[in-house]
């Protein structure tokens, strides 16, 4: 008994604290007591044609079209079209709302490994050519590189800095090697890659090369006896992460209009305080190994450096280096350019004007595919704007507005969200109840899902009428399988970062692959149609669960009399995060007085049990005007949360309950003004930082107050 719950627990510690936006980590499954299955709840007849009219060969179709053809930001109105033509011909108001924004674009890049005796390397830097798959052989593919690169030129001895965290940085000079003036080569897994590239920037480095790792892919690699994709499930050699280098953990959006929308002649700041000044190249594992290997016997090896995730799965030590004489020539040239992006709106009026729920997936991709990424999410999408089409063709009406959103821009950095909750956020907040988040609709066969607390009964109870994939088990018990009932916190790198920062409170879901499912090829080309349909999601089914789940869940949201949150669960979380920080504290030896947060967590606990019984009050008595009251407490409470201002040095993160850590860009940092204080030894800054988080709880307290 004792060893199950150790396991779950360190499971559920590593789920919370590692999931990642688009890409979330591969989690193996130890071993459960027994419990039984919970039966499929009933649908009623409203439900019941949602689910009817989900069709998987429909979303094939809708995958398809959007992966066979380039789709980087700025540069697919006609997917922007395509999708108000088929949200208008399901009975949606849609039209394209467009923002001018700074992006830039791949031109040419070069790298020479120059060895100490004169001898080179030069690594194709591309991806192969599969004859068994159609879009990697496209002759208007999409190289790689990295979104908001620097164009430059660097010539350096190397360094390899591990997962390239400021901990990675901080022990190479604990270590004594030397950073400044060299090349930086890097492991993707851990922090954001922008985040990497800013590490290295400020420790005096001159370039960065990330490379993905066959570490990242559970037991499913070529060591281990599966054969690489097109061929088998593990991954291709040549496979590389292509994505954006911003300093996600500073500010999202358009990097030159901080805080306001972006359009043509908006004013325009500097957007080095988020974008790099230096060159970054991403790279395969295949195009690696020699510039790895060439370090061997230099610098420290990995075992001496002794940092989480610094050793991979390659055959090199992972040492530090730099090796004596031998060099990187790195060349890296962009089109800096203002262009137009184009979201692509949907609206659903309800017959409560001022309660609406939001539902969002991005639709630009790095590549010509995206299948998985963010495409399987836009056919999901598309799909529910179908079914609920079928249900707008019967003469239903929403109690609540439901407006959908295919942003673009999403890649470089949330652009096309954040610039519109920028120009929308005095609607939003007079009337957004929640915001939906589909992403990864689909690229293995587990369900997970990180949401603000007053969305976790709600999110599961719908996952309790949903047939999984053809497993005869409902979504429910498939998703606790996977995850022991751990729903993860939020952070950032996908389209509800600006919607949670302004107080509306949000979900991400998706379905993705543990350890031993197909290696999914992260903005690769090998995110493809083929890979979905011969190793992701074969017959989308998946995708068609996805599709269900989304609509239920949108469904209930916007029609449910009382608006569907569990307030008392909030309070519950609001705790379980202090008692985070108490160890955060305890792991420091610091002491703090917190006091005033609890004082504060206790009031909201009991304002959350008031207004609950209020609006079972207010139901069985079938009172509508103190029904829209409490709608409008669980509505706006969130607000307080956001009440307060930002954090220091990035006030775009004013969410004081949870944000993505200063050294993450991804993973969230609960009470991140007092934990990052205290991680910084700064105690002063934490204790301000107790006062203005306890206050901004006290606001959403006061909000709910009956």
């Amino acid at each position: 008994m004792w060893c199950f719950i150790i396991l779950a627990w360190a499971f559920i510690t590593f789920f919370l604290t590692c999931a990642n936006a688009c890409l979330h980590e591969r989690f193996s499954h130890p071993p459960l007591l027994k419990r039984q299955d919970t039966p499929l709840s009933t649908l009623n007849p409203e439900e019941s044609t949602l689910v009817e009219a989900i069709s998987n060969t429909s979303i094939s179709e809708w995958s398809y079209y959007y992966t066979h053809g380039a789709h980087l930001a700025g540069k697919n109105l006609t997917m922007a079209e395509w999708t108000v033509d088929r949200l208008k011909e399901n009975g949606w108001n849609s039209s394209i709302v467009s923002y001018e924004v700074y992006l830039n674009y791949p031109v040419n890049k070069s790298l020479t490994l120059m060895y100490s005796n004169g001898s080179t390397y030069r690594p194709s830097l591309e991806e192969a050519i599969l004859s068994q798959d159609e879009t990697t052989s496209y002759p208007d593919r999409i190289p790689t590189f990295h979104g908001y690169s620097a164009s430059g030129n660097a010539n350096a001895e190397y360094v390899y800095v591990g997962r390239g965290q400021k901990v990675d940085f901080d022990r190479l000079s604990e270590l004594g090697v030397p950073l400044e003036g060299k090349i930086a080569v890097a492991k993707y897994g851990g922090p954001f890659r922008g985040l990497k590239v800013k590490n290295a920037q400020e420790n005096g480095m001159i370039g960065v090369i990330i490379f993905t790792d066959p570490s990242e892919d559970g037991n499913i690699t070529e060591a281990n006896g599966y054969a690489p994709y097109p061929n088998g499930e593990a991954r291709n050699p040549s496979s590389v992460q292509r994505g954006s280098v911003q300093f996600l953990s500073t500010y999202p959006g358009d990097p030159t209009t901080p805080g306001y929308p972006s359009k043509e002649g908006s004013p325009r700041v500097d957007p080095s305080a988020v974008v790099p000044r230096i060159p970054s190249i991403p790279m395969s594992y295949e195009d690696v190994i020699p510039i790895l290997s060439a370090l061997d016997g230099f610098g420290l090896t990995g075992v001496e450096v002794n940092r989480t995730g610094w050793v991979g799965a390659l055959n090199v030590s992972y040492s530090t280096g730099p090796a004596p004489g031998t060099t990187i020539n790195m060349t890296n040239l962009m089109e800096d350019t203002y262009t137009p992006i184009w979201n692509s709106v949907g609206i659903i009026n309800g017959t409560i004007a001022d309660e609406t729920i939001v539902i969002g997936n991005h639709r630009d991709a790095w590549i010509i595919g995206g299948a998985a990424d963010p495409n399987s999410g836009t056919a999901i999408m598309v799909e529910l704007a179908k079914a609920f089409g079928s249900l707008l063709s019967q003469g239903w009406v929403p109690k609540r507005n439901i407006v959908v959103c295919s942003w673009d821009g999403e890649e470089y950095g949330l652009l096309g969200s954040t610039e519109w909750v920028d120009e929308y956020v005095p609607w939003l907040r007079e009337t957004a109840v929640s915001y939906l988040n589909i992403d990864v609709g689909a690229s293995g066969p587990w369900p997970y899902i990180e949401a603000t607390p007053e969305l976790h009964t709600i999110a599961t109870d719908v996952m309790k009428k949903v047939s999984w994939m053809s497993t005869n088990r409902n979504m429910y018990d498939i998703w606790f399988e996977y995850t022991q009932g751990a729903i993860g916190v939020l952070g950032s790198g996908s389209d509800y970062t600006s919607f949670v920062h302004n107080g509306i409170g949000s979900i991400d879901m998706s379905a993705g692959p543990d350890e031993t499912s197909p290696v999914y090829h992260y903005h690769s080309n090998f995110d493809s149609y083929h890979w979905m349909t011969k190793f992701g999601d074969p017959g989308f089914q998946a995708h068609s669960s996805m599709a269900q789940y989304l609509s239920l869940l949108a469904y209930n949201l916007a029609n449910q009399e009382g608006i569907a949150f569990d307030l008392p669960n909030y309070a519950t979380e609001l705790e379980k995060y202090f008692k985070d920080l108490q160890s955060t504290l305890d792991s420091v030896s610091q002491t703090l007085n917190t006091s005033l947060l609890e004082s504060a967590i206790e009031e909201f606990r009991i304002g959350a049990t008031q207004v609950q019984v209020l609006q079972e009050r207010a139901i069985a008595a079938n009172d509508h005007e103190l029904l829209t009251l409490v709608n409008h407490k669980y509505r706006d409470f969130q607000r307080g949360f956001v009440s307060q201002g930002g954090l220091p040095g990035r006030e775009f993160y004013r969410h004081l309950i949870f944000a993505p850590g200063v050294d993450t860009g991804y993973a969230a940092t609960t009470y991140p003004g007092i934990t990052e204080a205290v991680l910084a030894g700064n105690l002063s800054l934490a204790a301000e930082f107790v006062q203005k988080t306890a206050d901004a709880i006290i606001v959403a307290a006061n909000i709910i107050k009956t």
